[in-house]
C-alpha cells in the first residue's frame, strides 16, 4: 500500500492522465448506455399458441390441448403449466424457474410436440414470453388530402421504420381490405350439383404454376414451367364450370362463373381504429429486447416528422415517455443529492479547496461505474440511476476520512507543512479502516445474486452500480485525494480549537461508560417502541404508484357482430371524451390481444390518456359509473373494466387471487360469480378480474348413426355440406388487372337456424332432410375453457389499492372461506401477490444474514481478533429505530426497497463503527492508552469524520426520500430507510461502541482503573 500511495506521489502526471482517461471513458459509456425503464429480465417464460381450424373450444381442449398437457408434464423443472382453449385456438403457457436454459426448453417442447401426434391441419409455434411483446408506441395515423393512407404506409412509412436498427416489429389496425367477392346464388349452384368448394378448386386448377422438369438443348439443360393464369376480372367472371350433370348429358351447356354468381370488387373492415372518435389507423410498434427504448422512440418520430405532408399523427401511449421522465427524475435528484452532499461537507470542512477535493470522488465514481456497467451490457434504468444516487453520498466517506486525517496530522507535525512523508503516512494510517468500511459496504450485495426470481434480477444492476462506484471511491481516496491536497495547500487550514460539540461528546461517553446498563436498557427500550410501529406500515412488494394512462375494455355477449360492437363502443368513446380529466382517447374495436392473438369481434378496448392533475383513484371509480351505465342500458349481458395502464417492469405482486377448482363448469362458473361479487364489495380492492368465459349459444347437430348409415350418408358429407353454406371460402390471392387481390368465396344469404333444420343431403336414395338424420338442437357452451396443471379453474383477481397486501389478502381469503357457500365439487386455493412478497422477503433476509456473516468474515481478516468485528455488527442492532421511525411518519409501507435498504445499511453503519474502532485499536496498540481513555480520545478525534460522512450519505438521500415525482417509488422506500437508520445508528454508535467495547474489554479496563487508584493513593 505504500508502493501504490508513493507511486501516486511521485508520479503525479501520470495518475491525472489516467482519472483524465477514465473520465472521458465514463462521458463515453454514460452517452452510449441504452436507456430502459427496468433491467433486462428474461422471463422464464414460453408460450405454445395453437391453431385449430374450426374447432369448438371442447374440441381444441380434447384433441390438442389435452395432449399437449400430457407430453409438457414430462419437462423437468416445469413451475406451472397454464391453458387456455378458445374456438379454433389455444395457448399454453409453461413456467420455469429462473436461469433456465430457455433455448433447451424450447428445443423439448418442440420435440414433445412431435410426439403428441396432433392432427395435419393443427398449427403450433413457440414462442418466449417477453415484455418486449408490449408495444412502446401506440400511433393513430390520419390522411392528409389525397394520400391513400393504407399504401403509403404499406410503401413508405413502415419500410423506413423497420430500416430502424432496434425496431422488432410494426403492427398496423384498422385498415380496411380490399378482396374480390364472389358471391354465389346458391339455388343456381346446387342445380348444377356445384358447391362453394368445388367451384373454390376450379378456380386454383386454372391459376397456377409448377416446375416439369429440364429438357436438353445443345449442351445446356433448361428447367421448364407449366403456369396458367386468370389475369383479369372478365376472365375469372367466363370461368367455365365442371358440373355433376356434365356427365350425365351428352351436350351438356356451358356453365359459366358469372352464370350463378356476381362479381364485385369490395372493402373489408376486420377491426375498427379510432383517435378521438375520428377513424384513423392504429400503428403498434414493438422493439428488440437489447434496443435502446428511448433511442428507437425518437428515431420512429424522427421518421413520422418526414412524411408529414403526407400524414397527420397522434400519440395514444408512449411507453419511451414513462422512460425519459423517471431517468430524467433521477437524474435530477441524484445531482440535488451530491449538491446536499457537497454543503453538509462544506458545512464541516468550512474550506472550499478542501471540500471540492472530497467530493470530486462524486463524478469520478459514477463515471467509472458508468463504464462497467456499458461493458456488461447493463441499461441505464431506475435501478442503475437509483443505485448511482444513493452511492453519491457514500463514496464521499472515504476521500473525507483521508483529507480529514492528512489535515490533522499535518497540524500535529512541527512545521505545519504538507509533506509527502506526512501525507504517505496519515493515509497509511486511516488505510485499513477506509478499506475494510468500503469491502464492507460491496460485500453486503455479493448475497443479493443468489436471491432467485425478479428481485435478484431487478435489483442486481443496483448493487452492480453502487459497487463499482465504491471501488472507484476507494482508489480515488488513496491516489488522486493525497496528490490534490498536497498541491492544493502548503499548509493545513488553521486548526479549530476543541469545540463545544467534542466536549459535550466527551462528557456523554464518559457518563454512559459509568451507566453502561442505563445506556443499553435505554436503547433496546427505543428498539422495542420502533418494532412497534411496524404492524401500522403496511406489507407489500413494491409500493403502488399511480399512472395517468387507463386501460378500458367491454365485451359483449360472445356472439355479437362487430357493428353491434361498435355501436356501445361509440357511446362510451363519446363519454369518455367529454371527460375533462382524459386528454385523448383511443379505441380499438375487435383487435387482437397483445399476448393472445386472440381477436374478438365482441370486444373494444381503449387507452385514456389523463390529465397531469387527475385524481386517478377518485376518476376511477367515476368512469367505472359511467360505463355502467351505458353497459346497463345497451348489453346488460356483456363485461366491462377500466384501470390503471401497466406495459412493463418488476411485478408489483400487489393483488390477490383466488383459484376455483371443478370438473363440473356450470358449477365453476357460478362459483366464480359469487366470489367476484364478494370482492368487489371490498372497499379495499380495485380491477377485479374473472377469468372464466361467458356462455354463447350454438346450434349442436348429432348425427343419428344407425339413420344415417341406413341413407347411405357418411357424417363428413353432412359436415361439409354445412360448412360449405355457412362459412365464407377463401381463394387466395390473384393477380387481377395486374394487381395482386384477395379473393373470397360465399352464398348471398346466410343459412338460418330453420333452413339447417331444413337442409337437403344427397344420398344414393335421393334427398334427405337434415332432421330426419340428426337431432339439432340448441345449446350453451362456454367460450373458452382454462386450466392450470391440468385441472379446469377459474381465477378472480383483484389489486390492493393501499399497500397492506398481506391483511387484505388474509381478510379476502378468510371471507371466501366463511362467508360464501361454495357448490359441492368446487374447491378453492387463494394466492396472489402476499405469498409471493413473502417468499421474496423470506429470500432478502436469508441475503441479509448472509451479508452479516461476509461483513463480520471481512472485518476479522482486517482486524485479527475475533471481538472487534461482534462490536462493530453491534451497532446494526438498533438500525431499525430510525428507519421505522421514518417510515412511519411517511407513510412508506414495507416492501423490498426497504429491505435493500436495510442490506445498505449493513455497509454504511459498520463504516462508522469501523472508523471509530480502528482509532481506539491504535490507541491501545501504538500509543499505550488505556481502555477508556483510547475511547474518549478516539470518539473526540473521529467524532467530525463520522458525522460528516453521515451528514453526507443524509444529504445526498434527501432528494430521493421527499420527492413526490413519478418513477421514484423504488428509491424512495430505500431513501427513508437508510436515512432513518443511518441517522439513529450513527447517534446510537457514537454512544453504544465505546460502551459494548469496554464491556468487551471489562477485564483489560477494570485491571487498569484499580491500578490507576492504587497508584493515586
Amino acid at each position: 500500500m505504500n508502493s501504490l500511495i508513493r507511486f501516486s506521489l511521485k508520479n503525479v502526471a501520470a495518475i491525472l492522465i489516467i482519472t483524465f482517461l477514465i473520465i472521458l471513458g465514463g462521458l463515453y459509456a454514460i452517452t452510449n448506455l441504452r436507456i430502459e425503464m427496468f433491467p433486462d429480465i428474461e422471463d422464464p417464460t414460453l408460450t405454445v399458441e395453437v391453431v385449430y381450424p374450426g374447432a369448438s373450444p371442447d374440441d381444441v381442449n380434447r384433441n390438442v390441448t389435452g395432449k399437449l398437457e400430457e407430453q409438457f408434464n414430462s419437462l423437468e423443472g416445469l413451475k406451472t403449466l397454464e391453458s387456455s382453449s378458445y374456438e379454433s385456438f389455444a395457448l399454453l403457457s409453461l413456467n420455469f424457474p429462473h436461469n433456465t436454459d430457455l433455448d433447451k426448453k424450447e428445443q423439448q417442447i418442440n420435440k414433445l410436440i412431435e410426439e403428441a401426434n396432433l392432427e395435419d391441419s393443427v398449427q403450433t409455434d413457440v414462442k418466449r414470453f417477453s415484455m418486449d411483446m408490449i408495444p412502446i408506441y401506440d400511433i393513430s395515423i390520419f390522411a392528409k388530402g389525397d394520400t391513400d393512407l393504407d399504401a403509403y404506409l404499406e410503401n413508405e412509412i413502415i419500410p423506413d421504420i423497420k430500416k430502424i436498427s432496434g425496431i422488432n416489429d410494426v403492427e398496423v389496425s384498422g385498415q380496411k381490405d380490399r378482396l374480390v367477392q364472389i358471391t354465389v346464388d346458391q339455388e343456381k349452384a346446387l342445380l348444377n350439383g356445384l358447391t362453394l368448394d368445388s367451384i373454390q378448386k376450379q378456380i386454383n386448377e386454372k391459376y397456377f404454376s409448377y416446375p416439369a422438369g429440364q429438357v436438353k438443348a445443345d449442351e445446356f439443360q433448361i428447367p421448364v414451367r407449366v403456369e396458367q393464369e386468370i389475369e383479369t376480372t372478365e376472365e375469372l367472371e367466363n370461368l367455365q364450370l365442371a358440373t355433376q350433370l356434365d356427365q350425365q348429358q351428352a351436350n351438356p351447356n356451358p356453365i359459366l362463373l358469372k352464370d350463378i354468381a356476381s362479381i364485385e370488387e369490395v372493402t373489408d373492415q376486420a377491426e375498427m381504429t379510432r383517435y378521438n372518435l375520428m377513424d384513423s389507423l392504429s400503428m403498434m410498434i414493438t422493439k428488440k429486447q437489447d434496443a435502446n427504448t428511448v433511442e428507437v422512440a425518437d428515431q420512429v418520430t424522427e421518421v413520422l416528422k418526414e412524411h408529414e405532408k403526407k400524414i397527420d399523427y397522434y400519440i395514444g401511449f408512449d411507453t419511451a415517455k414513462g422512460v425519459k421522465d423517471s431517468v430524467h427524475t433521477l437524474i435530477r435528484e441524484g445531482l440535488l443529492g451530491a449538491l446536499f452532499a457537497s454543503l453538509a461537507v462544506l458545512l464541516f470542512l468550512r474550506n472550499i479547496r478542501a471540500t471540492i477535493i472530497a467530493i470530486i470522488s462524486i463524478p469520478f465514481s459514477l463515471l467509472f461505474s458508468s463504464i462497467f456497467l456499458l461493458q456488461l451490457g447493463i441499461s441505464l434504468n431506475m435501478m442503475t440511476l437509483g443505485g448511482m444516487a444513493v452511492a453519491v453520498g457514500r463514496v464521499v466517506d472515504d476521500s473525507i476520512v483521508v483529507i480529514e486525517n492528512i489535515f490533522r496530522r499535518v497540524r500535529k507535525s512541527p512545521d505545519k507543512k504538507i509533506t509527502n512523508e506526512i501525507i504517505t503516512d496519515s493515509t497509511k494510517e486511516i488505510f485499513k479502516a477506509i478499506v475494510s468500511s468500503t469491502l464492507t459496504t460491496i460485500v453486503v450485495f455479493l448475497p443479493l445474486g443468489l436471491v432467485e426470481g425478479d428481485t435478484g434480477g431487478f435489483f442486481l444492476p443496483f448493487a452492480l452500480a453502487i459497487t463499482f462506484a465504491l471501488i472507484a471511491s476507494l482508489l480515488i481516496s488513496i491516489t488522486l485525494v493525497p496528490i490534490l491536497a498536497k498541491y492544493s495547500f502548503k499548509k493545513a487550514p488553521k486548526e479549530e480549537k476543541e469545540g463545544t460539540l467534542q466536549r459535550m461528546y466527551g462528557k456523554v461517553i464518559e457518563r454512559s461508560l459509568n451507566h453502561k446498563v442505563t445506556a443499553i436498557l435505554l436503547s433496546f427500550l427505543l428498539l422495542g417502541g420502533s418494532f412497534s410501529l411496524v404492524p401500522s406500515l403496511g406489507f407489500t412488494f413494491i409500493p403502488n404508484e399511480e399512472q395517468k394512462i387507463l386501460n378500458a375494455t367491454i365485451e359483449l355477449p360472445a356472439t355479437t357482430s362487430m357493428e353491434r360492437t361498435n355501436e356501445v363502443s361509440l357511446q362510451m368513446e363519446e363519454m369518455f371524451i367529454d371527460k375533462r380529466e382524459i386528454g385523448n382517447v383511443t379505441a380499438a374495436v375487435g383487435s387482437k390481444d397483445f399476448f393472445t392473438g386472440l381477436k374478438k369481434e365482441n370486444k373494444a378496448t381503449y387507452y385514456l390518456t389523463l390529465r397531469d392533475d387527475t385524481d386517478v383513484t377518485e376518476f376511477l371509480e367515476e368512469i367505472r359509473t359511467d360505463m355502467e351505465v351505458i353497459m346497463d342500458a345497451e348489453a346488460e349481458e356483456g363485461e366491462f373494466n377500466v384501470m390503471e395502464f401497466t406495459a412493463s417492469g418488476p411485478p408489483t405482486n400487489n393483488a390477490v387471487s383466488i383459484d376455483l377448482y371443478s370438473t363440473d363448469l356450470d358449477k365453476l362458473q357460478t362459483a366464480a360469480l359469487e366470489v367476484e361479487s364478494y370482492m368487489n364489495g371490498n372497499d379495499d380492492l380495485k380491477d377485479i378480474t374473472n377469468n372464466f368465459s361467458e356462455k354463447q349459444k350454438q346450434y349442436l347437430v348429432e348425427i343419428d348413426s344407425e339413420q344415417a348409415s341406413e341413407k347411405g350418408i357418411a357424417g363428413m358429407q353432412i359436415l361439409g355440406m354445412i360448412t360449405d353454406q355457412t362459412r365464407p371460402v377463401q381463394i387466395g390471392e390473384l393477380n387481377l388487372n395486374d394487381e395482386n387481390k384477395t379473393v373470397q368465396l360465399s352464398y348471398e344469404d346466410t343459412l338460418t337456424a330453420e333452413a339447417l333444420e331444413e337442409m337437403e343431403v344427397y344420398s344414393p336414395q335421393g334427398t334427405v332432410k337434415l332432421n330426419e338424420i340428426a337431432d339439432i338442437k340448441e345449446t350453451d357452451s362456454y367460450t373458452a375453457i382454462q386450466k392450470l396443471d391440468g385441472k379446469v379453474f377459474a381465477r378472480v383477481t383483484g389489486h390492493v389499492k393501499g399497500n397492506d397486501v398481506q391483511a387484505v389478502t388474509n381478510e379476502v381469503v378468510n371471507g371466501v372461506k366463511t362467508e360464501i357457500e361454495l357448490p359441492d365439487g368446487v374447491s378453492f386455493e387463494s394466492g396472489g401477490g402476499s405469498e409471493e412478497t413473502a417468499g421474496e422477503f423470506q429470500q432478502m433476509g436469508i441475503a441479509m444474514i448472509a451479508a452479516m456473516g461476509l461483513v463480520y468474515l471481512t472485518m476479522l481478516i482486517t482486524f485479527g481478533k475475533a471481538r472487534i468485528p461482534v462490536i462493530i455488527l453491534s451497532s446494526l442492532i438498533f438500525v431499525p429505530i430510525g428507519s421505522f421511525t421514518a417510515l412511519y411518519f411517511a407513510k412508506e409501507p414495507l416492501s423490498i426497497s426497504v429491505m435493500i435498504g436495510f442490506l445498505m445499511l449493513i455497509g454504511i453503519v459498520v463504516t462508522n463503527a469501523i472508523v471509530l474502532t480502528d482509532r481506539i485499536t491504535r490507541n491501545r496498540d501504538e500509543k499505550g492508552m488505556s481502555v477508556r481513555e483510547a475511547l474518549i480520545e478516539a470518539g473526540k478525534t473521529r467524532l467530525r469524520p463520522i458525522l460528516m460522512t453521515a451528514l453526507a450519505t443524509i444529504a445526498a438521500l434527501t432528494p430521493l426520500a421527499f420527492t413526490t415525482s413519478t418513477g421514484t417509488f423504488i428509491s424512495k422506500g430505500l431513501a427513508l430507510t437508510v436515512i432513518g437508520g443511518l441517522t439513529s445508528s450513527t447517534l446510537l454508535t457514537l454512544i453504544l461502541i465505546p460502551v459494548l467495547y469496554e464491556v468487551f474489554f471489562f477485564r483489560h479496563s477494570k485491571k487498569e482503573r484499580t491500578n490507576t487508584h492504587e497508584l493515586s493513593v
